[in-house]
């Protein structure tokens, strides 16, 4: 008799709506036609659209773009199901503010089983990231390994420009991670569903570059036995990842400045002008601006590119982050069968002074050589590479510390020392002894 009276509450299209309409997700639901049939509270709290803008309506027109950005499956013919997914989305509210959010669809059906359209619950993730990373609480974000304070401006970074298509260009040394963060840009922004394409573009002969970027026609040079597309062509709806830019020789700068400015180009050996959309993040180890200066780099392609920079920290900046990443590459390596292994403190301490000309990859190369030079379960100096063992200690209070983090860390803290050091990676001693030796922190 209960089970009857809760079927009959829930039957009742009122009480089934009021019940939607308090929970916490925002819900939103069409037809194969992308009529939106339902959106509650919610929903219009964390859109700023209400429910009268959107009923009835193609919800591709509603948003000005498919809410699920590239992930939506009905931009084209409607599908015949749908199964349970879920995945990051960056959307724009109907105020032009940006929102992080964690989308689940799933497909509804009717009384016969036919699919009749799709059921998505979102829920607003931007405010408890944003308080994760002025917390400090982040380990990683999108993929990326770090918690020290310069990786968490990084990760606002990301979260910030992964809305728009502005082009983004990264700086920093070789080994700091600039293909991660391109990747990580693409995968927060709504064309995360479409393709990343890198290319690298300092590792291609120059005859060979403007058929990979543009791609060939059939007969254009000796080889092209068959018309082919180029990363340009690939990369249409997402984004191309251009690493090592500024190894581009001065021919191909003006063919990707036109790409820049006009989004058309041509297969070599071709006549037909092509149109992409894609979103362009480029890369490299070297000061573009400087290369202008130079006359090694057009100057009107590098502030086409350098709309949005991003400098990533070099290792030695961020040696907070060095346990972190020697345990996520050892827990990886386990996760792939190889031997389980720990670091020894002594270890630690000659990773954590070595200066890292190589940054996060020499890092990754150096715990792999650990593992088979290592007997046991247990890391030592000895098991590192050589080269580790030789450098020179860096000058200073303490390599590892400086007045920024270990004002951050006490921060994070609330003033205490000890925890202080344990978020540093250091024995209380040489925390005290750095305060003493630089007097003040703020």
């Amino acid at each position: 008799m209960r089970e009857l009276k809760i079927e009959n509450i829930l039957a009742d299209r009122r009480n089934l709506e009021h019940i939607l309409d308090n929970l916490m997700e925002g819900i939103i639901a069409h037809d194969v036609q992308r009529r939106v049939i339902f959106f509650n509270r919610a929903a219009e709290n964390i859109t700023g659209y209400s429910r009268s803008e959107v009923m009835g309506r193609d919800c591709h027109e509603v948003f000005g773009s498919p809410f699920c950005g590239k992930r939506c499956s009905f931009c084209s013919e409607a599908p015949g199901s749908l199964t349970h997914v879920s995945y990051p989305v960056h959307i724009v509210t109907k105020g032009g503010e940006p929102r992080h959010i964690e989308m689940s669809v799933t497909g509804m059906t009717d009384g016969t089983g036919c699919f009749v359209g799709v059921l998505a619950s979102f829920r607003d993730l931007t405010d408890l990231l944003g308080l994760q990373i002025r917390l400090g609480e982040l380990t990683s974000f999108a993929g990326i390994i770090g918690r020290d304070h310069k990786m968490l401006q990084v990760f606002e970074q990301i979260m910030d420009v992964a809305v728009n298509d502005f082009p983004v260009f990264i700086f920093g040394e070789t080994g700091t991670g600039k293909e991660l963060v391109a990747a990580a840009i693409h995968n927060e922004s709504r064309r995360s569903g479409a393709p990343f394409v890198p290319i690298n573009c300092g590792a291609l002969p120059e005859g060979l570059l403007e058929s990979e970027l543009f791609g060939h026609v059939r007969g254009a040079f000796s080889g092209a036995v068959r018309d082919k597309k180029g990363r340009f062509e690939l990369a249409h709806g997402g984004t191309i990842f251009l690493d090592e830019v500024s190894e581009l020789p001065r021919p191909m700068q003006v063919k990707l400045l036109r790409v820049l400015q006009e989004g058309t180009f041509e297969r070599v050996g071709g006549e037909r002008t092509l149109s992409v959309d894609v979103r362009i993040i480029s890369a490299s180890n070297r000061d573009l601006k400087r290369e202008t200066e130079k006359n090694q780099f057009r100057e009107d392609l590098y502030y086409r590119l350098n709309v949005v920079p991003i400098r990533l920290p070099p290792l030695r900046e961020r040696k907070n982050d060095i346990p972190l990443l020697a345990a996520h590459f050892l827990e990886q390596a386990a996760r792939r069968g190889q031997k389980s292994a720990g670091l020894s403190r002594a270890a630690l301490s000659v990773l954590m002074n070595y200066s890292w000309p190589g940054n996060v990859r020499e890092l990754q190369n150096a715990i792999h050589f650990a593992i088979v030079t290592s007997r046991g379960r247990l890391i030592h100096p000895e098991n590192l590479p050589r080269e580790m063992l030789t450098d020179p200690p860096r000058k200073g209070p303490h390599p590892k510390l400086d007045t920024e983090t270990v004002a951050f860390a006490l921060r994070q803290s609330g003033g205490n020392k000890s925890k202080a050091a344990k978020l540093l990676g250091v024995g209380r001693a040489t925390l005290y002894r750095f305060l003493a030796e630089s007097g003040d922190v703020p």
